[in-house]
């Protein structure tokens, strides 16, 4: 017990001193998890949306094949990504394995599912009559989708969230991706995990404080916006 609360104690004293290598740690793990989510955002949102909204064959493998891969182990995203950025590589000449933007690659393969997933349930429970009131209306194909996404809104800001959480937290990719560098690539989870083969917990302990405190705010900041929602309901 005297480990744990020394430990404890000593990691508040690096958050509260601005321990420079601790917060260069976590500005790598926010760029790069920040970066994965818009892109993967970018890409899922839309994709999610068509297959909500459309009718064809296959719709349902497609859903299944969606929710299927929300289990995708993330070493199995990181050897093939690593065969694919390695210099035998098909994408070997980018020269980009062990760097943010590999890492940015493998997340955004990992939570690009996700996104597209939620966003097809967030989209689903919208009651068709609303898009047939929008059309009657006279809103073009443009409108009426916008008009829906604007309802599917917060479920929508949901699986954003849940994706950005998703890869904040993440340490396969991240280590076989970007190799764990000093300085330049080491995240979070792959800096607590090299200081707890150390035996060294000070630091993982802080930066387990401070994927804690990321995880509470991004909560909070979704409960707000639905409450304020809500009341102007």
């Amino acid at each position: 017990m005297d480990f744990l609360t020394q430990s404890l104690a000593e990691a508040l004293g690096m958050l509260v001193s601005l321990d420079p290598e601790l917060y260069f740690i976590v500005w790598v793990s926010l760029k790069v998890s920040v970066m994965s989510t818009i892109v993967a955002s970018a890409l899922g949102v839309p994709l999610g949306f068509f297959i909500a909204v459309r009718r064809f064959r296959g719709k349902r493998a497609v859903i299944t094949l969606l929710n299927t891969l929300l289990a995708l182990p993330t070493v199995v995203i990181g050897l093939f990504v690593y065969a694919m950025l390695s210099r035998q590589g098909v994408l070997g000449h980018w020269g980009v394995l062990y760097t943010p933007t590999a890492i940015v690659i493998g997340q955004v393969i990992l939570i690009l599912p996700w996104v597209a997933s939620f966003t097809v349930s967030a989209v689903s429970r919208i009651d068709e009559r609303y898009r047939q009131t929008a059309m009657t209306l006279g809103a073009g194909p443009v409108q009426v989708a916008l008009a829906i996404i604007r309802e599917a809104r917060f479920g929508i800001l949901g699986a954003v969230i849940a994706a950005f959480g998703r890869v904040i937290a993440e340490i396969g990719i991240a280590m076989m991706l970007g190799g764990n560098i000093k300085g330049f690539t080491r995240t979070m989870t792959t800096a607590m995990a090299l200081e707890h083969n150390k035996g060294e917990f000070v630091l993982a302990v802080a930066l387990g404080i401070v994927l804690l405190a990321v995880s509470l705010a991004m909560n909070i900041v979704l409960q707000a916006v639905q409450g304020r929602y809500g009341e102007d309901r």
